[in-house]
C-alpha cells in the first residue's frame, strides 16, 4: 500500500418515503485496493435521535465531520436544514475542515439532504439519494423501487444496497440501517 492512501467508507443510500427515512449502508471500509473492515456502521442517529446521518469518504474526516454536526444540533435543536447549512458553512470556509474528504447524507421524516464539502447542500426531489462508490447503483435501484414498487422505505434502502453490493466491488452487503420515525 502506499504511504499516502487513507481509509475509505462507501456506499450509503437513503430514502424518504410515507412519513418516514431510511437510511442504509454497506460496511466496508477500503485502504487503497485492500479491504480493511467488513462491519463498519456508517449510518447513526444526531441531534438527540431526531435526525439520522450517513457517510461515505474518508473515514476520519466523517467522524470529524460528525462531530461538528453534533454542535450545530445543539445550536439549532431539531432543524435539520439550517444544520446542514451552517456544517456546509463551516466545512467550505474554515482552512483545515476544507481539506476534509467526505460526504454526508442527513435527514429526518420530512427532509433529506447531502452535504459535500464544497458548500453543497442539495435536497433531491424525489426523497431518495445515494452517496459513495456505489452510490450511482444504489441510487439507480433506490429509484426504480419507488416508482415501481409498494415497497416502504426500509426495503427499497435494503435492497438498494444490496443491488449496489452485487455491482461495486468497493460495496459489501453487510448492511447497517437507521430509521425514524
Amino acid at each position: 500500500m502506499e504511504g499516502g492512501e487513507r481509509a475509505r467508507s462507501t456506499t450509503v443510500v437513503a430514502v424518504v418515503r410515507d412519513g418516514r427515512i431510511a437510511l442504509a449502508a454497506d460496511g466496508q471500509v477500503t485502504l487503497g485496493e485492500t479491504v480493511m473492515k467488513m462491519s463498519a456502521e456508517k449510518v447513526r442517529r444526531v441531534g438527540k435521535g431526531r435526525a439520522i446521518v450517513g457517510f461515505a469518504g474518508g473515514v476520519a474526516d466523517a467522524l470529524t465531520l460528525l462531530e461538528r454536526l453534533e454542535g450545530k444540533f445543539e445550536t439549532h435543536p431539531g432543524n435539520v436544514r439550517r444544520a446542514a447549512v451552517e456544517l456546509a458553512r463551516d466545512w467550505r470556509t474554515d482552512r483545515v475542515l476544507r481539506k476534509l474528504e467526505a460526504m454526508l447524507l442527513l435527514g429526518d421524516p420530512e427532509t433529506l439532504l447531502m452535504v459535500s464539502g464544497n458548500g453543497d447542500v442539495i435536497e433531491p426531489d424525489d426523497g431518495v439519494a445515494a452517496i459513495g462508490s456505489g452510490g450511482s447503483y444504489a441510487l439507480a435501484a433506490a429509484r426504480a423501487l419507488v416508482r415501481h414498487t409498494e415497497m416502504n422505505a426500509e426495503e427499497i434502502a435494503d435492497a438498494a444496497i444490496k443491488v449496489a453490493a452485487e455491482i461495486c466491488i468497493y460495496t459489501n452487503a453487510n448492511i447497517t440501517m437507521e430509521t425514524l420515525p
